[in-house]
């Protein structure tokens, strides 16, 4: 039985940074990729579990000067 994850694309700067959340039944399945750090994942049971991280990790003080890029990052989280 093949099973289709449905794959949101939250930001993508290039190859090596890129933010995606895969919808795997009820889990959501976070993967970070940096130039930096490499690639981490997080898995979530739900969105609001999903947010309450996303609050955290993307900092007001860490999108100073950009602060529509962490809007548009936040929305596209929300959206899913």
């Amino acid at each position: 039985m093949i099973r289709l994850f449905k794959k949101h694309t939250i930001y993508k700067h290039d190859k090596y940074n890129m933010l995606t959340v895969e919808e795997q039944g009820k889990t959501l399945v976070v993967r970070k990729i940096s130039d930096q750090w490499g690639e981490e994942g997080f898995q979530f049971v739900s969105r609001a579990e999903l947010m309450d991280w996303a609050g955290k990790h993307f900092r007001p003080g860490d999108f100073i000067g950009k602060e529509d890029e962490l809007e548009q990052i936040m929305q596209n989280l929300r959206s899913i």
